[in-house]
């Protein structure tokens, strides 16, 4: 089992900045990957960005390329996702999650084994 818990949530106005983080404890050591996903209320699950723990490959989701950045802390088993330039559109439930396996693709939620459970992002223009 792998728990992930989310923090760093919160209101900013538009233009503004935060940064997220995701602990991950238990068999950490033993998932493939780590992604951000979002929804807004009436939205789909949004993949927002991903990261492969070993060799630390990142993949963007269109709408956040440029102004969104993932990075992790191998020895801290930690990810962040700082987020800039942010948007009214921005605003959305945010969500760690953990996958375990190299196989499938590394954009779709369904993939991803582990979540955490959401951190609250509002952007006000």
């Amino acid at each position: 089992q792998v728990q992930l818990v989310e923090s760093g949530g919160g209101s900013v106005q538009a233009g503004g900045s935060l940064r997220l983080s995701c602990a991950a404890s238990g068999r950490a050591f033993s998932t493939y990957a780590m992604g951000w996903f979002r929804q807004a209320p009436g939205k789909e699950r949004e993949f927002v960005e991903a990261i492969i723990w070993s060799g630390g490959n990142t993949y963007y989701g269109d709408s956040v390329k440029g102004r969104f950045t993932i990075s992790r802390d191998n020895a801290k088993n930690t990810v962040y996702l700082q987020m800039n330039s942010l948007k009214p559109e921005d605003t959305a439930f945010y969500y760690c999650a953990a996958k375990a396996s190299p196989y499938g693709s590394i954009y779709q939620a369904r993939k991803y084994e582990y979540w955490g459970q959401g951190t609250q992002v509002t952007v006000s223009s």
